[in-house]
């Protein structure tokens, strides 16, 4: 056992705009500390963007095939990044590509096989950080929160926007976290019928207008009404897009605003005000960039909270960084995922290790 750690988290994440790579250290003194030394974000080669994209259609075989193949090309891209930046390290934190997120049957596949991706960069690998907990009656996820709790607890909130929305904060002496909505699943696809990958700056959805039937039926969602631990999978956007597409006779610009609008208002339905202090809000992944949602968050919450401006290399690498440290946890032996946050029957150390 050691304290300080060199590791590489990896992050291929439900937007799907490519694989983030975070070369980190940490240090255990009397707390844990972080360096962030580099970040890549590599797009996808075409097919495997494609394949990723729709691996939850694909047969078995070829979700096997696909699973090495993702798993050689990532481990591809670390030894790159290795070898240009002449860099040692201690093991390669991958968080993999979720195709089915299913905890009430008791399954979470992340694909990205560990002994290809060994295989291809020659390093120590650890990956399939869920399966553990969903074992133990969680629902593997979200698993940044222990990383919020011991590397950014100055924050009262912690917001991830990416493929999904979710929170982190510390309520009665434990650390809770949720899935609060989606993001950017439903986002983009509105923005590339509009020609573009991603709504930039949120331009297309400030020039829409929000449809009050459809605000109603998204809000009323049985999702919204459960308490406690919970989590969003691809699988629960079917009745996202029931919904959506059934409206007649609007732009992709008015959808995209109703989405804004039902996600500001979801978040700050989150939010649990001070009487004393304003709060803190941390907000990282590619939805921080959103310029008008951001905006438009601001002005339902503001005097009451405080979004801080947080260092691009963590918007964009928060959470490769963290599952950098998820695997350094799982070195040492230490819990790396919480109950009090995925509901499991106990706190647990999860992850498997390929070539350590």
């Amino acid at each position: 056992m050691k304290d300080t750690y060199k590791v590489i988290g990896l992050m291929s994440g439900t937007s799907g705009d490519g694989l983030d790579i975070a070369y980190c250290t940490f240090e255990k003194a009397q707390h844990w500390s972080y360096k962030f030394h580099k970040g890549l974000t590599i797009p996808f080669p075409e097919k495997l963007g494609k394949d990723l994209k729709y691996a939850h259609q694909m047969d078995s075989l070829s979700l096997a095939i696909l699973d090495v193949e993702f798993g050689k090309w990532m481990g591809e891209e670390v030894l790159k990044m290795v070898k240009e930046n002449r860099i040692k390290v201690d093991a390669v934190c991958s968080h993999g590509h979720t195709v089915f997120h299913q905890p009430q049957k008791g399954i979470s596949l992340q694909i990205g096989n560990g002994w290809s991706m060994h295989q291809a960069c020659s390093l120590p690998v650890i990956n399939d950080f869920r399966m553990l907990d969903v074992q133990l009656g969680g629902q593997g996820a979200p698993l940044v929160p222990i990383g919020d709790q011991l590397l950014f607890g100055n924050f009262d909130y912690c917001i991830n926007l990416g493929g999904i929305a979710n929170i982190s904060m510390d309520y009665n002496g434990k650390r809770i976290a949720f899935d609060i909505c989606p993001f950017n699943l439903l986002l983009n696809p509105y923005a590339e019928v509009l020609g573009k990958p991603y709504d930039e700056d949120g331009k297309f959805a400030k020039g829409g207008k929000v449809l009050e039937n459809v605000l109603h039926e998204l809000n009323s969602l049985p999702f919204y009404k459960r308490q406690g631990a919970k989590s969003l999978g691809r699988e629960d956007l079917e009745i996202y897009f029931e919904i959506l597409e059934r409206v007649e006779n609007h732009a992709p610009e008015d959808i995209l605003r109703t989405l804004v609008e039902h996600y500001v208002i979801q978040i700050k339905s989150t939010l649990s005000p001070s009487e004393s202090k304003k709060k803190s809000i941390l907000i990282t992944g590619g939805g921080a960039f959103n310029k008008f949602f951001v905006e438009s968050l601001d002005d339902s919450i503001q005097n009451r909270y405080d979004i801080l401006k947080a260092d691009e290399s963590i918007i964009n690498f928060k959470e490769a960084l963290i599952f950098g440290f998820l695997g350094v946890l799982r070195m040492k032996g230490d819990n790396n995922c919480l109950a009090s946050v995925t509901g499991a029957i106990k706190d647990n150390c999860g992850g498997m290790v390929f070539g350590l």
